[in-house]
Parts: structure tokens; C-alpha cells; sequence
């Protein structure tokens, strides 16, 4: 306050603003992560596709995000269900000079901030329907999916005028918004195209290079800690003790969820492999995305062990079921999506009390958030591809899926030698 009484001015602040754009740029490294890590597990023939599905997510939705995302999403609230602020449409209308909000950093740099997480999203998609989905129709489906599902649900959870946000939900960077949203439409995709030609149930389609599946986990692991440190930015100015919770509990689950899943390996098969642990890191990092900023970090660490545990069971799931969630976007993203969501309403410390103090309120908070991901993210995306589909058309041809689609789509090859 001034000698007035007038509140003063939020200033600049350097370090947040500094800690915004590495976490930005941490977090658009997570994409070429994700594009090896889904890259590495299909066969050879889809390589370049399946890593096309991730990195043409940078220019379409890095459009989209500018000319009318960031609107819809953060604009002025109709009713608490869309944004919509046209001095926002093309970011023209943003007053360079003036802080964000109370957060101390230019309105620009939250722009680009969220703008990644927008990115990532849809390309986590991907991942169930590799290998089959038409490549121009995915493009189209990217473009409408995160125009019509994603920017909405971020109003809702993230905008201060959000409905679900006014109601409580707890999500501190993505578990509904991201994970919950993107494995829930993933699956219903991956039903609607049915299964790739050549599975079936109990058989294995080998990965052509794990290698890259590795070194993609790295990234992601690597890149999530601007994913979920960085959105202490939207909760705590300057940047502080929060983001050193989320940086620590991301570190935390991420081990608990590898180490688990190893040892789920060798009880389930006898043997620790190299994609199992990779999928473990990942089903860490996800589990406490939506709680990062709210839990300890030995909360974080059960928290990713069960994490393992029920995603190792729900990737089992598509074999004795019969569906085809190729890379498993589903039993990895929106099963611990869904598991991270609720167990924030039992572990959370902050900024409400959870179940360890008695208190079970958050719980149906947080189940609310999770019920309407659920329903609106699948019954859109249902609907979405319906359209699509008739005008389209989802899948490839047979001789497109038969031969691979990286020398029928791109006209190249991932490598150079044999193709199987």
C-alpha cells in the first residue's frame, strides 16, 4: 500500500520472469521427448510418422494458440465456462509493459508458458492411435480437439473465473487439463479406429529402437520439472518455496514410480526391461502432476508407486480386452491421470487440508473435476472424430498400414536399411 491506501503496482519481478522462460522452454522440450518416446516403440516402417504426430503439434497448435487459444482459454470468462477477449485474439491487444496479473512477469511470458502445455497435449493423444490414424485427418482433429476441448477445460480448471476452479478443483499443472483430458480421448479414439491389422489379443508388436524410448523418458522426466515447477508461478508470487515442493515431489514420484514398476516386472515376468522402467518414470511424473504443489514429498513417492501398480495393470488391460491403445497414451496418461487427480484429494496439504487430517471434502472436489474430464473430454472427442470420420475418414488404407505409412505419407524412411 501506498501512503494513500492504494494498492501499489506489481513490478517486474527478474526471477520469476527468468524461471518462467526456462520452464517454457523446459516444457517445449518435453515434445521432441515425447516424439522419441512414442517413436522408439512403434516398428520401423511408422517411425517418422509416430515422431511427426508429436512434432507438427509445435506449428499447428503453436498457431492456433496465438491467433485464438490463448483467448478462449485465459480470455475474460463467459459465465465461467469460455474466455473469450478479442484485444486478445493474435496477443494484439496485450500491454507489453504491464505485469500479469499479481504474478511479476509479462503477460507474454505466461502466454508462451501456457501455450506448451497446449501443444503437448493433443500430441500425448497420439500415442493410441499410432500406426493407423490418416495423418491429415489427425492435423485436423489436433486443430478442433484443442480449439473445442482443451481451451475450455483450461478455462474451467485454470482461469480464476473458472467454474471448476470456483468450485475448488485442485489441478497444480495438468491432471485433468492435460493428462485425464488427452488419455480419455486417446482411448475413445483408439476404439473408434479399432485395432491396428496385424494385432491381436496376447500377441506383442516389438518396438524398432527402445533406445529412443529411453532417451525420450529422459526428456520428459527432464522437462517436467519446468511442467510442474513452473506452475508455482500461477500459485505463488515471487516464485519460491512452492516451486521447490513441485521441483522435489516430481523427482520424487518419477524414482518411486521406476523403481516400482521394476519390481512389478521381475514378480509379474522374471525380468526388468528397459521400456517397463521408462513407462514407470512417466506414470510417475504424471500421477503427481495435478499435485505437485500440494503434497510432501513422501506423499509423492507412495503416490507414484501406486502409480506403477494400477498403470501396469491397466496396460494388461488392452490385451484381455482387445482394444488397441498402441503406446498405451491411455493406461499410462489418463489411468494415472485420473488415480493423480483423486490422490490429490487425499494427500494435499496445501491450500487445503486432505484426508490425513481428518477432512475428505477435497476428495469430492477433485472427483467432480475428474468425472466432467472424463465426460466432456470423451463425449467431444466421440463427436469430433464422428464428423471426422464421414468426411474425412480416420484410418488409413490397408496398403497404407501394410507397407508403413512413412514412405506412403512423407514419402521417406526413418532409416535406411530393410523395412518390417
Amino acid at each position: 500500500m501506498d501512503a494513500t491506501g492504494t494498492a501499489a503496482p506489481v513490478a517486474f519481478d527478474a526471477g520469476s520472469t527468468a524461471w518462467m522462460l526456462t520452464s517454457s522452454a523446459l516444457v517445449l522440450l518435453m515434445v521432441p521427448g515425447l516424439a522419441l518416446f512414442y517413436g522408439g516403440m512403434v516398428r520401423r516402417k511408422n517411425v517418422l510418422t509416430t515422431m511427426m504426430m508429436s512434432f507438427v503439434a509445435m506449428a499447428v497448435i503453436g498457431v492456433q494458440w496465438v491467433l485464438i487459444g490463448y483467448a478462449l482459454a485465459f480470455g475474460k470468462t463467459q459465465g465461467g465456462f469460455i474466455g473469450w477477449d478479442s484485444t486478445l485474439v493474435a496477443l494484439n491487444g496485450i500491454d507489453m509493459a504491464k505485469p500479469y496479473s499479481d504474478k511479476g512477469i509479462p503477460e507474454l511470458v505466461f502466454v508462451m508458458f501456457q501455450g506448451k502445455f497446449a501443444i503437448i497435449t493433443p500430441a500425448l493423444i497420439s500415442g493410441a492411435i499410432a500406426e493407423r490414424m490418416r495423418f491429415r485427418t489427425y492435423l485436423v482433429f489436433t486443430v478442433i480437439w484443442a480449439t473445442l476441448v482443451y481451451c475450455p477445460l483450461a478455462h474451467w480448471v485454470w482461469a480464476a473465473d473458472g467454474w471448476l476452479f470456483a468450485r475448488g478443483v485442485l489441478d497444480f499443472a495438468g491432471g485433468t487439463v492435460v493428462h485425464i483430458a488427452a488419455g480419455v480421448s486417446a482411448l475413445v479414439l483408439a476404439l473408434m479406429l479399432g485395432p491396428r491389422r496385424d494385432f491381436k489379443r496376447g500377441a506383442v508388436i516389438l518396438p524398432n529402437n527402445l533406445v529412443l524410448t529411453l532417451t525420450g523418458a529422459g526428456l520428459l522426466w527432464f522437462g517436467w520439472f519446468g511442467f510442474n515447477a513452473g506452475s508455482a508461478v500461477a500459485v505463488e508470487h515471487p516464485a519460491g518455496a512452492t516451486a521447490g515442493l513441485a521441483f522435489t515431489t516430481t523427482q520424487s514420484a518419477a524414482a518411486a514410480a521406476g523403481l516400482a514398476w521394476m519390481l512389478m516386472e521381475r514378480w509379474h515376468h522374471g525380468k526388468v526391461t528397459s521400456l517397463g522402467l521408462a513407462s514407470g518414470f512417466v506414470a510417475g511424473v504424471v500421477v503427481v502432476t495435478p499435485a505437485a504443489g500440494h503434497v510432501r514429498p513422501f506423499w509423492a513417492m507412495v503416490m507414484g508407486a501406486l502409480a506403477s501398480v494400477v498403470c501396469y495393470w491397466a496396460v494388461q488391460l488392452k490385451n484381455r480386452l482387445g482394444y488397441d491403445d498402441s503406446l498405451d497414451a491411455f493406461g499410462v496418461h489418463g489411468v494415472g491421470g485420473i488415480l493423480g487427480a483423486l490422490l490429490t484429494g487425499v494427500f494435499c496439504f496445501t491450500p487445503v487440508k486432505g484426508v490425513l487430517d481428518g477432512e475428505f471434502a477435497q476428495l469430492g472436489k477433485q472427483l467432480l473435476g475428474v468425472g466432467v474430464a472424463i465426460v466432456f473430454a470423451g463425449g467431444a472427442t466421440f463427436l469430433i472424430a464422428s464428423i471426422l470420420k464421414r468426411t474425412m475418414g480416420l484410418r488409413a488404407t490397408e496398403q497404407e498400414e501394410r507397407d508403413g505409412q512413412d514412405l506412403h505419407v512423407h514419402g521417406e524412411r526413418g532409416y535406411h536399411f530393410d523395412q518390417t
